[in-house]
């Protein structure tokens, strides 16, 4: 009797593709459905994009969900602001470019507080929240030319690349043969209550309540400024309420909003 042998390699080659591609379909939708949110936006006054970590591109709109990884962009006459989960606020002027580099925040977990953020340009306020005022070594704020942490704190930060923008009464440096004063590029700080700390490899400066601050450039340390160096921070009255440290939480638009994404 001849016994005829019949390869199984065939088939279990396509199965062990199937499972490959099934398993990578799995992986993709749980890393989405378990991606950490990092706060919600809760006032908008115009248009503001988020690329996303793979790459997309998501037109955020009131209560749009912030996630760890987001780049937020806003346009030329959009404030928005944004709560994050530890009640945090962090308010985005127009032409701002903002990274949430990293967010975590569980109210029983503690050692696993988290929160990074990089300023690539333009500015913002940051009122901190629980996260800060529990592990406020924890909170850090990338610039082009500093670092900043915090001590519990209510700030204001823009960095201004060169050509700077206008500002009338500004009594910083002019750079430039523009229309109208500009403020010198670099980044400015100011405290209204709590104390920041603002270090590059030029240096450290700590700055309190009432103070201004300046860093020209990444390798120039950080120095105080005798007065306001003019930074407008106008928020528009379509804000429902202007975030006050005592204030409590903002009051967000009831009105249902679809999110759209750019593929």
């Amino acid at each position: 009797m001849i016994l005829k042998m019949v390869s199984r390699r065939p088939f279990a080659t396509r199965s062990m593709l199937a499972g490959a591609m099934l398993w990578l379909v799995l992986m993709s939708i749980s890393l989405h459905a378990f991606a950490q949110v990092a706060g919600t936006v809760t006032q908008l006054s115009g248009p503001m994009m988020a690329k996303k970590a793979d790459g997309k591109i998501k037109v955020l709109s009131l209560k749009s969900e912030v996630e760890s990884g987001d780049t937020l962009v806003t346009e030329k006459n959009t404030y928005a602001l944004v709560k994050f989960i530890d009640n945090s606020e962090i308010t985005l002027k127009p032409a701002t470019t903002f990274v949430v580099e990293q967010f975590a925040y569980q109210a029983d977990q503690p050692d696993g507080d988290r929160a990074s953020f990089n300023l690539v340009k333009g500015g913002l306020r940051s009122l901190s929240g629980l996260l800060g005022k529990r592990n406020k070594e924890k909170f850090s704020l990338k610039t082009p030319v500093a670092t900043i942490g915090i001590r519990g704190t209510y700030f204001t930060a823009e960095y201004v690349s060169a050509g700077g923008y206008a500002a009338p009464g500004s009594s910083l440096p002019k750079n430039g043969a523009p229309a109208g004063p500009t403020l010198a590029p670099g980044l400015y700080t100011s405290v209204t209550t709590g104390q920041i700390v603002v270090s590059n490899p030029g240096g450290t400066l700590d700055i309190v309540a009432g103070q201004f601050g300046y860093t020209p450039s990444f390798k120039q340390p950080p120095v105080l400024l005798p007065t306001d160096p003019g930074m407008p921070f106008t928020l528009p009255p379509v804000f429902n309420s202007i975030t006050e440290p005592t204030a409590g939480n903002s009051t967000a638009d009831k009105s249902n909003n679809v999110d759209c994404v750019v593929r």
